[in-house]
């Protein structure tokens, strides 16, 4: 019980693994390993962008990312109008996405810092424009991904997604620049007391600068690599990362209140909800339900963890 007070990301460990044998009992066994496999490859977009969200929430109360899905599916279109189906150019193609992300997450950072406004609010506004622009400029996209580059997307070893892998060493080392380097750790000293922080030498504007910048990128990557994977763009494409990549960050332990972050747990609550929704696409339930029952499980576990703050 003391490695699990310790290191709490893994109960969303466990929970994925007692909804996969959940669902594998409701099939009789049949598919359990093509479901991990789904699982694996699905949950691979939601970790980037809530890597990203991780360190946006992490700054401390207030700070969310509500812009990603906008971000994501302006990034897709930019990536897909760029590359234009030649594998020549998915190195251009995936600069334009990440370009286009920075570019969002600038422009976030931008309206908090210099007009005031509460990230939620700033972030929020900004995807209704980002949305527009997605609209007038993607809307009717009809380009495919170079097959290259959509069958990199799908790539296995073994039945493990080529993605997965590279996504588990992507996390691996986001645990290692929160917690060993000077930008990390200078993001969880804000996130505990900002002031403080600030009195201790932090440079705090540049930090969450880098920080929304950085969520900014990772959705404009996300949005490229959707776009492979689905085989093509979409202005709808990253609607439903706005829940997830705040629910995964929740339940992968990283703590709302600000100062706190697991890296590890991201990937934990990302298979959590993924293998959480295959199940109730097994036994049937509505979009309406599972949806449900994602807000109801981000509310019980911000509950749980009420009554532990950071240090002030």
């Amino acid at each position: 019980m003391n490695l699990l007070s310790r290191r709490p990301w893994i109960w969303s460990f466990a929970g994925a693994a007692l909804v996969w044998i959940a669902a594998i009992v409701f099939t009789g066994g049949h598919g359990a390993g093509g479901m991990l496999t789904a699982a694996l490859s699905l949950a691979v977009f939601t970790v980037i962008v809530g890597i990203g969200q991780m360190f946006v929430i992490t700054l401390g109360p207030g700070n969310v990312d509500l812009s990603l899905p906008a971000n994501i599916g302006l990034a897709s279109a930019v990536a897909m109008k760029v590359m234009d189906g030649d594998d020549s150019l998915v190195a251009v193609g995936l600069l334009a996405a990440l370009g286009a992300g920075l570019a969002v997450g600038i422009v976030n950072y931008l309206l908090i810092w210099a007009l005031r406004i509460p990230p939620i609010i700033a972030t929020l506004s900004a995807s209704f424009v980002i949305h527009s622009i997605d609209i007038a400029y993607g809307r009717g996209l009809q380009i495919k991904p170079p097959p290259g580059f959509a069958d990199f997307t799908n790539i296995q070893f073994a039945g493990v997604p080529l993605l997965a892998i590279l996504t588990v060493l992507f996390a691996i080392l986001a645990g290692v620049a929160l917690h060993r380097t000077i930008y990390g750790r200078s993001v969880l000293a804000i996130g505990q007391n900002a002031r403080a922080a600030r009195l201790a030498g932090v440079k705090v504007e540049p930090i969450r600068f880098a920080t929304y910048a950085l969520s900014g990128a990772l959705g404009g990557l996300d949005g490229a690599l959707l776009a492979g994977y689905f085989r093509g763009a979409n202005v709808d494409i990253g609607n439903e990362y706005l829940l997830l990549s705040i629910a995964v960050v929740v339940i992968g332990g990283t703590s709302v209140a600000g100062g706190k972050a697991n890296a590890p747990g991201v990937w934990g609550g990302a298979l959590f909800l993924v293998l959480l929704q295959t199940m109730l696409n097994t036994y049937g339930a509505s979009a309406g339900v599972r949806l449900l029952l994602t807000g109801l499980i981000i509310v019980a576990v911000i509950t749980a963890a009420g009554g532990e703050k950071p240090g002030r």
